[in-house]
């Protein structure tokens, strides 16, 4: 990687690790910013897009989800949210 896309790369991550820590509601910044916190510094550039995506997700739905309360519908489950509902069961 060159020394611009890497820091192209962690300008997405500082942003990312923001939105995740300043969702809204209190349970999902400390759902969704944990999982990131905990991995930022190993995201891939695809990991990074696919949770961009699931940032999309309105707080209810998502917190609903990563909680178990309902389950993540197939058509919407993705690699991304399955590995935060299993990271949030630890």
């Amino acid at each position: 990687m060159t020394q611009p896309d890497h820091a192209a790369l962690d300008t997405r991550r500082r942003r990312l690790l923001f939105r995740a820590t300043h969702r809204g509601t209190f349970e999902n910044d400390l759902m969704i910013g944990g999982f990131v916190q905990a991995h930022l510094s190993s995201l891939s550039e695809a990991d990074i897009d696919a949770l961009e995506a699931v940032m999309e997700i309105p707080d209810t739905v998502l917190a609903d989800w990563l909680t178990g309360r309902a389950p993540i519908p197939p058509e919407q489950e993705t690699a991304m949210l399955r590995r935060m509902r299993d990271y949030l069961k630890r």
